[in-house]
C-alpha cells in the first residue's frame, strides 16, 4: 500500500471552530448577537461549518466563546449530532493562536480540522473538508491550508494571502504583489505545532510563518464558491451567491 493511500484514509475526528471574535466590523447586527450567530438563508453562520464536519465524519468539536458567550452556548446546545465542547475566554480573547493552545487538551494528539466562524463555502464537485483530508501528507505537511481563487470568492477585498508553488507549498506574497489565492477559513493542523506554547494572545499567523520558514505550509484549492461576511454589505451577495449556485 502506497503512502497516498495510507494518506487518504485519514480524516480527523476532532476540529476546534474559532468564533470568539468581536465582530465590529459587522455592526449594527453584532449590537445584539455574536457573530457566528448572524443568518444567511435562515441558517447560523457557524452552522455552515459544523454541518460540514458532522457531514466528514467529526465527533468532537471545540468552539471558543467570548462575546456574547450565553447566547453561544445556547445555539451550540442545540447540536446533537456531535460532541460539542465550549472553550471559554470570557475572562480574556486569547486571538487564534493562543485560542487553539487553550483547546489542545480537548483536540487530542491526531492532526485536527481548524474552522473559521465566519467563512464557509458552497462546494462543487468535492466536499472541501474531504478533499483536504484527502491530500494531507503528514510526512512532507505541518499545515494544510484550504485556499480560495479571488475568482471564486464572495466578500473579499483584500490582495491576497499567499503564493502557491505547482506542488501546493505555500509562502507569503511579496510586497507590492496581488496573489489570487486567499486562506479560505479550513485548516488541518498537526497538535505538536502548539507544544510548550502558553494560552496567551497571539495570532496563527505565527504557526503559519515557522511551517512556511520549515517549508511544510501547503495549500489544496477550494472546488466551489467562497463566501466571507466580514461587514453588512457582504450579507446580500452571499445569499445572491447561494442564488446563482442553485440557479447553475
Amino acid at each position: 500500500m502506497t503512502i497516498r493511500s495510507l494518506n487518504a484514509r485519514f480524516k480527523p475526528k476532532t476540529a476546534m471552530i474559532l468564533a470568539a471574535g468581536l465582530g465590529k466590523r459587522m455592526r449594527p447586527i453584532t449590537s445584539t448577537m455574536p457573530k457566528p450567530l448572524i443568518e444567511i438563508r435562515g441558517h447560523a453562520l457557524i452552522d455552515y461549518g459544523l454541518d460540514a464536519l458532522a457531514r466528514n465524519g467529526v465527533e468532537k468539536v471545540v468552539v471558543n466563546v467570548h462575546y456574547m458567550a450565553d447566547l453561544m452556548r445556547a445555539h451550540l446546545r442545540k447540536r446533537k449530532d456531535m460532541e460539542i465542547v465550549v472553550s471559554d475566554e470570557t475572562d480574556a480573547l486569547l486571538d487564534s493562536g493562543g485560542g487553539v493552545v487553550k483547546a489542545l487538551p480537548e483536540l487530542g494528539a491526531d492532526p485536527f480540522y481548524l474552522l473559521n466562524a465566519d467563512t464557509f463555502w458552497i462546494d462543487g464537485y468535492r466536499d472541501n473538508l474531504d478533499l483536504l483530508a484527502e491530500l494531507w501528507a503528514p510526512e512532507k505537511m505541518d499545515v494544510s491550508l484550504l485556499i480560495a481563487e479571488m475568482r471564486h470568492a464572495t466578500g473579499y477585498d483584500g490582495d491576497g494571502d499567499f503564493v502557491m508553488d505547482p506542488s501546493g507549498r505555500l509562502a507569503r506574497v511579496p510586497e507590492r504583489v496581488v496573489s489570487p489565492y486567499i486562506y479560505a477559513g479550513g485548516a488541518i493542523l498537526k497538535p505538536e505545532l502548539f507544544a510548550g506554547m502558553k494560552p496567551e494572545k497571539f495570532s496563527l499567523n505565527r504557526i503559519f510563518d515557522q511551517a512556511i520558514e520549515a517549508e511544510r505550509l501547503f495549500g489544496v484549492r477550494l472546488d466551489g464558491v467562497w463566501i466571507t461576511v466580514g461587514t453588512p454589505a457582504a450579507i446580500p451577495l452571499a445569499e445572491a451567491a447561494f442564488l446563482a449556485s442553485a440557479a447553475a
